[in-house]
C-alpha cells in the first residue's frame, strides 16, 4: 500500500491571511476609537453594500471616494453554430452562450501607488 504524499509547501512564501468581514469591522472600530461600537461599524458596512448594489443596478457606476470606482461591464453573448477547431481542423458544434454582466473595480491612483 503506497503512502499518500503530503502537499508540497512553497519555499520562501508565506500565505497572508485574508481580512474577513469580522476582521474589517474590528480594524475599523479600532481605527475610529471607542466612540463607535462594532455593531455600528457593521451597520455602516451593510448600508454601504446596499447603497452600492442599488447604484450599480440604477446607474451602472458606483464611486467610493478615496478607494475605487465600481463599473458594471456587459459581456456579449455568442450564437450557436459550427466553428472550425484550429488544432484538429474539424468543424465542431458549440451551444449558444447568453450575454452576462460583471462588476469591475478600478482603484484610484493613490491606492495603486501605496501597493507598489
Amino acid at each position: 500500500m503506497a503512502k499518500a504524499k503530503a502537499p508540497a509547501k512553497k519555499a520562501g512564501k508565506t500565505a497572508a491571511k485574508k481580512l474577513t468581514k469580522a476582521g474589517l469591522v474590528q480594524a475599523l472600530q479600532e481605527a475610529v476609537g471607542d466612540s463607535v461600537s462594532k455593531a455600528q461599524v457593521k451597520a455602516v458596512l451593510d448600508a454601504l453594500t446596499s447603497v452600492g448594489e442599488k447604484e450599480l443596478k440604477k446607474s451602472k457606476v458606483f464611486v467610493m471616494p478615496g478607494f475605487a470606482k465600481f463599473v458594471v461591464a456587459e459581456k456579449p453573448g455568442r450564437p450557436a453554430g459550427e466553428f472550425l477547431n484550429p488544432f484538429t481542423k474539424k468543424m465542431e458544434h458549440r451551444d449558444a452562450k447568453p450575454s452576462s454582466k460583471t462588476v469591475r473595480a478600478r482603484p484610484i491612483k493613490a491606492l495603486k501607488d501605496a501597493v507598489n
